[in-house]
């Protein structure tokens, strides 16, 4: 076996079907341009030393087979360690430097990043026999069982099978994948806007009890069980409870039309599907902010942007524009320049990247 090894895994950007995933149902993410990178090298203990370019000049460190949580951006290191010993598989000590440029809070999977290319680095390493969809399996069980954040498995799916270009249509309850290309005439814009957000707890939680407290009332074990037919009944649930399950339903059925849309390049289809999506979130899922709806209102206002939408958890990230093709880099700095006049706050563009990020490790 090698004594060092690299990988890297790209964050992602989910174009629509929001709070879906953990419901069974469909999701279209894309990758972004950002990514984050592994350098491993092995020891001959079981000390596990991890060192970012976020937090140097410290060394974080702790035994293989003894992780604890509790440690911040460490716990996913941990995590993954943890996860993978459950595969039967002897963790041996090694150290690792990472590096991204996959911001923090921004809803586009900076531990994704983290976990997947961790995880492609020690499949190298470990010559572990794991495909590409088992390590997404193995870096949700890290958020889920380790770090305590109750997610869907779409961000790792994505950053484990997504590729540039393209779109990656996905069942999250067969894991069935499509690759639907983007074509030229559409360009996606991301802009994150300042606001950060976290999985682990809070807002996110509550959401996801509601929504499986609404599928208890329906009869179903997961949201994915019912469809737009079944609004009706919907409607005579709690109202808390009725909007959250209006919006799980009618968001399948918007990822559903987007794949046709995108499929058949109609840009303004698109469009109104993420426009419809966001009202959904900020309405019934109640998990936008005021700063994201004005983004959102922003970008749709641009003669070359065809719709917008928040994208992610929520309660703060990032918003994911359609534009134009060959318009991205004009429309976002537009949007980004408006967005600080009336507000006084400062967003960055991720999609097209003005340039290279630092960030580092997910919080």
């Amino acid at each position: 076996m090698p004594d060092t090894a690299s990988a890297d895994a790209p964050g992602r950007v989910n174009l629509i079907g929001e709070h879906t995933d953990y419901h069974d149902g469909y999701v279209l993410p894309t990758v972004i341009p950002q990514r984050t990178r592994v350098d491993l090298q092995r020891r001959a203990d079981r000390r596990v030393r991890a060192w970012s370019s976020a937090q140097a000049p410290d060394w974080e460190e702790y035994d293989a087979g003894c992780e604890a949580p509790g440690r911040g951006w460490l716990d996913y290191v941990q995590g993954v360690t943890a996860m993978v010993a459950r595969h039967g598989v002897q963790v041996p000590g090694f150290d690792v430097r990472i590096e991204s440029t996959v911001p923090l809070g921004a809803g586009v999977s900076s531990s994704a990043a983290l976990e997947i290319s961790l995880l492609r680095g020690l499949r190298t390493l470990l010559n572990l026999d794991l495909d590409d969809v088992a390590l997404a399996k193995i870096g949700q069980k890290v958020e889920t069982d380790f770090v305590g954040a109750p997610i869907g498995i779409m961000d790792q799916m994505a950053s484990s099978l997504g590729r540039d270009g393209e779109a990656l249509f996905l069942d999250t309850r067969t894991l069935a994948i499509e690759r639907v290309p983007i074509p030229a005439s559409i360009e996606v814009v991301v802009i994150d806007s300042g606001i950060a957000h976290t999985h682990a707890g809070g807002q996110y939680a509550t959401r996801r009890r509601e929504s499986f407290q609404a599928a208890t009332l329906l009869g179903v074990e997961r949201l994915r069980d019912v469809d737009v037919t079944a609004l009706p009944r919907i409607d005579t649930l709690p109202p808390v409870l009725a909007r959250r399950a209006r919006h799980i339903v009618t968001e399948n059925a918007r990822v559903l039309a987007a794949v046709q849309a995108l499929r058949a390049g109609d840009a303004v289809m698109l469009g109104e599907l993420f426009a419809a999506s966001h009202a959904s979130m900020r309405d019934d899922y109640e998990t936008s902010t005021p700063e994201i709806d004005l983004l959102v209102s922003i970008g749709e206002q641009h003669p070359d942007i065809y719709g917008a939408r928040l994208t992610g958890g929520g309660f703060g990230g990032a918003v994911v524009l359609l534009g134009r093709g060959g318009t991205g880099r004009a429309s976002s700095r537009a949007i980004h320049d408006e967005f600080r006049r009336r507000t006084g706050r400062e967003c960055t563009v991720l999609v097209p990247p003005p340039g290279t990020l630092i960030a580092s490790l997910p919080a």
